[in-house]
Order: structure tokens, then sequence, then C-alpha cells
């Protein structure tokens, strides 16, 4: 079967990264790989963002966007700019002054490239082109190797496939991509994310010794008056999945154990955590057919697809009075806020087109509000503008 073409501006942006950095070869290793130093003890610079003074710090939430899913169909594609259409709707009519890209933000096993990041550049393209300031996690599909649809065997001999040649390519013409079926490495999608997008993108690699899991890092939000005050601090770790295990290893347990007390110690300032594959403390408090109060929601149509282990972290954030609320994706059948402890266990809502279920899509706002009377509100915006689901996490 003769695969389908991505669109051109597609196939310039791939190339197009590729000669900014240099090299139109594939990546080199993980070890090779130049990386932009971890965090300093201070958050500073890009670590920062800032409210404004008088106004509310709006968050928007857009989780499973799925891009490049059957990359060779005409399906695949409209797919894709479905979900550019939803998240465009929802930044136009939030007007949010950040945003969250929750994992998944490609269907890597789908994408037959040698590197994903033209797939990942449209995923981020909405808040990209209005100026907004992001944010990502990986999810379980980031990374994942190409797997081979089933019904390109269904002829006789082997499968015909025929790959586009790179030789000829050019930022100025159409551009050509040769066929890869390894996937992309985590490393590779985040260095071009944050070399092609800074100052907007505010990802991070996170310390090398927490490697295979690569998106640990925390962002701190200040007063509008002080950088050096601190409002709320937001983290941001890898729940594996793709090219490793389903999991939140004690490593990561440990790093956010000794960066939470380094920069929070009394945990007098507010906490966020956001990462991909619920925990299995989900699972605990996941509604019963309907969703019931204290639970908030609109949807409960799938089990909980929890991570394969854990390793302490729920522990330590259960036990941490400043943690307010977890935010995941992973199920697009599930949009419900619950309680657990202390804290509230949030799914996103499944905004992509991509990705299975036909659920409406939307995306979960999150408001940060005063600096002495600290609030935490969150709500579900839907691509159709209507607005459900409101709750006060911050009680």
């Amino acid at each position: 079967m003769e695969l389908r073409r991505p669109p051109v501006h597609l196939t310039i942006a791939l190339v197009c990264l590729l000669f900014v950095s240099g090299s139109a070869n594939p990546p080199p290793p993980y070890d090779v790989i130049e990386l932009i130093p971890t965090p300093a003890t201070r958050l500073h610079g890009s670590s920062v963002l800032r409210m404004q003074r008088g106004a509310p710090f709006k968050i928007a939430i857009f989780a499973d966007l799925h891009f490049g899913e059957a990359a060779w169909t005409d399906w695949g594609p409209a797919q894709d700019a479905n979900s550019v259409r939803v998240m465009s709707d929802i930044l136009d009519a939030e007007k949010p002054d950040f945003v969250v890209y929750l994992g998944d933000l490609v269907t890597a096993n789908n994408v037959p490239v040698a590197n994903a990041s033209s797939y990942w550049g449209q995923a981020t393209s909405p808040a990209r082109q209005r100026g907004i300031p992001w944010a990502s996690v990986f999810g379980n599909h980031d990374d994942m190797p190409f797997e081979w649809p089933i019904e390109w065997f269904s002829g006789p001999g082997i499968p015909e496939v025929r790959c586009p040649d790179e030789t000829n390519s050019s930022c100025s013409g159409e551009v050509h991509y040769s066929c890869s079926f390894k996937g992309t490495q985590r490393l590779v999608l985040m260095k071009n994310e944050v070399e092609q997008n800074a100052p907007l993108s505010r990802s991070k690699f996170g310390p090398k010794e927490l490697w295979p899991s690569i998106s640990n890092y925390v962002l701190q939000l200040s007063s509008p008056d002080d950088p050096k005050s601190p409002v709320l601090f937001m983290y941001f770790l890898d729940s594996g999945g793709g090219s490793y295990p389903e999991v939140i290893s004690r490593a990561q347990a440990k790093w956010f154990e000794r960066k939470s007390r380094e920069i929070n110690p009394e945990s007098k300032v507010p906490e966020i955590i956001f990462w991909h594959i619920p925990s299995k403390a989900y699972k605990e408090v996941a509604p019963w057919f309907g969703i019931r109060k204290p639970c908030v929601g609109s949807i409960n149509k799938e089990s909980v697809a929890a991570q394969e282990a854990e390793f302490g972290i729920m522990d330590m954030l259960a036990k941490r009075p400043s943690v307010k609320a977890i935010f995941v994706g992973h199920n697009h059948g599930l949009d419900w806020c619950c309680p657990y402890e202390k804290l509230w266990l949030c799914y996103a809502r499944h905004t992509g087109y991509g990705g299975y279920g036909n659920w409406a899509r939307g995306a979960r706002m999150v408001e940060v509000t005063g600096e002495q009377d600290f609030s935490l509100k969150s709500w579900i915006r839907m691509e159709d503008g209507k607005v459900h689901s409101e709750v006060v996490l911050s009680s």
C-alpha cells in the first residue's frame, strides 16, 4: 500500500527543524544529545511565570491530542485539523495565560517518519500562533515505535511501502522524508520543542538521573509585584509508557521530595501536579456509574487505566498539605474530579480528534486567583462553547 504523503507545510517544518540544528541526519543516541541545563536551586528565568495585577491566572489543559494518527490516510490529517480547530476555539473563548499539553500529543506508533517533531509542532501551534506560553509532559504514545497496520499485509507477498526520497529536500520547496519505523526518542521531541519555541515553551529536560523519564520539572507562578514571591508551584512528571513501563519511579518520587523541600520547605505555597497516566489512587475514588457528589464531572464511560505500579509518589503527595490537585489524561471517557485524602484527583477532557472514543471534545480549565486569599477553581470548556463541571479545588 502506498503511504500517503504528509501535507507540504508539515514536511517543510520537519526538515527545517533538522537544518536549523545543523544536520539532516537521524538524531544521535541519548548520551550524546546536547542538553539544556536543569533548573538551578532558585527558580528563575523561563521557570517563572507572572500573574497580571488584578487578574486571575488561567490555564487551559489539552489532553490526548494524538496528532499523526493514521498518518497515511485522508482521515488522519482531517482529524488533526479538527483538533487544531477545537484548541483554537477554546483559546479564543477562554483567553488563558498558559497552556498545559498533558501527554499523547502524537500517536507515534502511527507516524512512519524518522522524527515526529513536525506533528508535535502541529499540536502546539494554536498556543504558539497566539503567543501563549505552554509546558508539556509525555504520554505513553509520544515515543512509541511504529506499529505496522495489519491491512498492509492483506495482499500477496511483502507489503508494498513506497517511501518518499529526502535527498532533494529544501526549506523553500516541497520536502520529502524517508520512512522510519523506530519512533522518536523523548529527548529528541523535547529538544526540538524547547529549541524551536523559546521563549514560549517552558518545557524542560528533567535531571539526567531520572532517565528514561524526561519531562520532570517545576514552574513557579509569581506575584505580579515580585518575581521572587511565589503564588503557586506547578510540577510536571513523566508517567512513562511507550519506550518504557507506565510508572512514576521511586527516583522521581525522591526528586519531588527533595525539590519541594528545597523551594517550598514549609509547604506554605500551594502546589498542583500534572502527569499523563493516572495513579492507582484514581481507582480508589472512581465513581460507580453516574458521577455524584463530592465528585464533579460529566462523563464516566470507562474504567481507570492506571500506571503499572506505584513507588511512593502518591503517599508523598497525600501527606503534603500544599498539594491541592493532580491532573491527568489517558482515559478519554472520563472527565471527573474526586477528592482523595486532602487533595483532588482530576481528569482533563479528551481534546483531540485522534485517539479512541466519540465523546464531544473539550478542555479542562484551571484558574488561580489571589495572593493573600488563594483560590483554585476548575471547569470544562467544550468545543461547542458550553461550560460545565465547575469545582473549587482549594477548599
